[in-house]
């Protein structure tokens, strides 16, 4: 049942063997509160649509168990290795399909762009994810790469929901010239 003035985001960092995930609650204005975070794994010696499969069952136990309001993934990037990316964009159809499925709004967002809202600037490492992703949420530790890389492009969601929010609100105040 949705709680009045919370929204509930997931945010997903994509892979065929490896899905991360991370939860967040925006109770207010910049503000949010951590819920959960984990990694949905597959065997590598799984064919890939076995892999996926795999995958694609734990996330529908996650956002039948976390009732997400709006989900949010990182958006494909090209690789130099073609395999890699084919495998990547099958994990992120995956996703796809059982987000909207749900009838969920889903919004993706560039690597760099999680990185530059979350750290300041968009070649940051994965430890400096990890670490900012603690201390924003006040973790007691700092999450695996995986789910620390999800618990930021749902953090980064927040904050760009948040500045549209705002935006949109101050469109409608404006007084119309005629």
């Amino acid at each position: 049942m949705p709680v009045p003035g919370r929204v509930r985001i997931l945010g997903i960092d994509p892979g065929s063997l490896r899905l991360g995930y991370g939860v967040v609650d925006c109770v207010g204005p910049g503000q949010v509160a951590y819920v959960e975070c984990g990694v949905i794994a597959a065997p590598p010696r799984l064919e890939r649509a076995e892999r996926l499969t795999a995958i694609g069952r734990g996330l529908r136990e996650v956002l039948d168990e976390l009732s997400p309001d709006e989900v949010a993934m990182e958006q494909a990037f090209y690789g130099k290795n073609v395999q890699s990316t084919l495998a990547l964009g099958e994990a992120r159809g995956a996703v796809t399909f059982l987000v909207c499925d749900k009838g969920l709004t889903l919004a993706g967002y560039a690597p760099a762009k999680v990185k530059r809202t979350i750290v300041g600037h968009g070649a940051a490492t994965k430890e400096q994810i990890g670490y900012l992703v603690r201390a924003l949420l006040s973790l007691r530790r700092v999450p695996e790469p995986d789910a620390a890389d999800a618990l930021a492009i749902a953090i980064c969601h927040a904050r760009h929901r948040t500045l549209a929010l705002v935006q949109q609100e101050t469109r409608s105040r404006r007084p119309r010239v005629r």
